[in-house]
């Protein structure tokens, strides 16, 4: 017998991963049984090895589309091997966000870790053999009586006690750090009639675009001996 064809424009998903930021599973679903097992594999080499500026939260690789968000300092991906509604997928991954959250208080990978159990639980009854279920706490917690561990999180302390900076938000990282400047000089001119310099002015800036990792310390300067080649003086030192 042949199985049942999905109805144009539903939602069906062969497998559920949580992950950490470096792709390694936490705590999975398998649904269907129809996708092979170096899922998560091709998964972690995609967000490694891909600047997050060039990640997409839905690609296709050899015929399984991966669609995942990202939660804190968690990976929520789902994976399909046809061709599903990818759109209700994403709205299932927050409306499971926000399921978690619910249960957990703040989803983070210790109050994943900490609520295996119910996090089972919860896959099995918002999916059933990749067709989404109810995402409804309210009704979750009808059929799901075992308790869960809320984690607390704790307030963050000052900025003056930490580098934690307005500017930039935690968690950037690149696969390689590097850092490029560019001056760019601007020569603002007034000559009168009879060719006199009437005002003149050397606007600059330097631009930077900076592909640095974390809070790292920096520090530039001058290149001296450069500065003086390109004026025509030497650096030797008078005796």
């Amino acid at each position: 017998a042949q199985a049942a064809r999905a109805p144009r424009g539903a939602m069906v998903a062969s497998a559920l991963f949580v992950t950490d930021m470096k792709g390694k599973v936490i705590i999975s679903r398998n649904y269907r049984g129809d996708v092979p097992n170096n899922v998560t594999e091709r998964f972690a080499f995609y967000i490694q090895e891909r600047e997050e500026a060039e990640q997409r939260p839905v690609f296709t690789e050899e015929g399984i589309t991966y669609v995942y968000i990202r939660c804190n300092n968690l990976y929520l991906m789902m994976v399909t091997k046809r061709n599903s509604n990818v759109s209700l997928m994403l709205i299932y991954l927050y409306r499971l966000v926000n399921v978690f959250r619910d249960y957990f208080g703040e989803l983070e990978e210790e109050s994943i870790r900490d609520n295996f159990v119910v996090v089972y639980e919860l896959l099995d009854e918002t999916m059933d053999f990749g067709y989404p279920q109810t995402c409804e706490s309210r009704i979750l917690r009808e059929v799901i009586t075992q308790e869960s561990n809320r984690l607390e999180v704790a307030p963050r302390p000052p900025v003056a006690l930490t580098n934690a900076v307005s500017w930039r938000s935690e968690g950037i990282r690149h696969r390689k750090n590097e850092i490029f400047l560019d001056v760019v000089e601007r020569l603002n001119l007034l000559v009168s009639g009879d060719g006199r310099v009437l005002h003149s002015e050397i606007v600059g800036a330097i631009q930077m675009k900076s592909f640095l990792s974390g809070m790292p310390e920096l520090k530039l300067g001058l290149n001296d001996k450069l500065l003086f080649e390109a004026t025509g003086r030497s650096t030797s030192r008078v005796k």
